[in-house]
């Protein structure tokens, strides 16, 4: 092989070795967990909106699961959504105190928002009893946002 050759050879290896490395870290950055849903510390990235709660995120078959912990990872309360429709699932100590009707969210001065992204919003309330009451909104505005491809 010619100095010519070897040279355009090494160039093309490192051009496709910096095209893979540049390809797999726009995959692991976009790639949501499709796992952990119920785990205190799930290996997911931490979404909340509120500095008092970690919520996670996870798709997995087109459907989003929104699942909220406290701050000692214990599970207070999980959702799945989907297409509009959100179903409050049986995980977590408070989800028997989780609403989803469309006008379920709450105006105490004590209730935050926990999450909130372009179809969902999750408001956290305390109550006098030490539970805590969450409701869920649909926040979809068109049959695109509503779908697992539009958030």
């Amino acid at each position: 092989m010619s100095s010519i050759q070897g040279k355009v050879a090494r160039k093309a290896s490192l051009a496709i070795l910096v095209a893979f490395g540049l390809t797999t870290s726009a995959f692991a950055q976009t790639s949501t967990p499709s796992t952990g849903l119920g785990q205190s510390w799930p290996n997911a990235t931490d979404l909340s909106a509120s500095p008092n709660w970690h919520v996670y995120v996870f798709f997995l078959n087109g459907i989003k699961y929104i699942q909220v912990n406290d701050l000692n990872g214990t599970v207070h309360a999980a959702v799945g959504a989907a297409n509009g429709s959100t179903v409050v699932l049986p995980v977590g100590v408070d989800s028997q105190n989780v609403t989803t009707s469309p006008s379920s969210t709450s105006s105490s001065s004590t209730t935050q928002t926990v999450y909130s992204d372009a179809t969902t919003t999750v408001t956290a309330t305390p109550q006098s009893n030490g539970t805590t009451t969450f409701a869920v909104e649909n926040t979809c505005s068109s049959v695109y946002t509503c779908s697992a491809g539009g958030g």
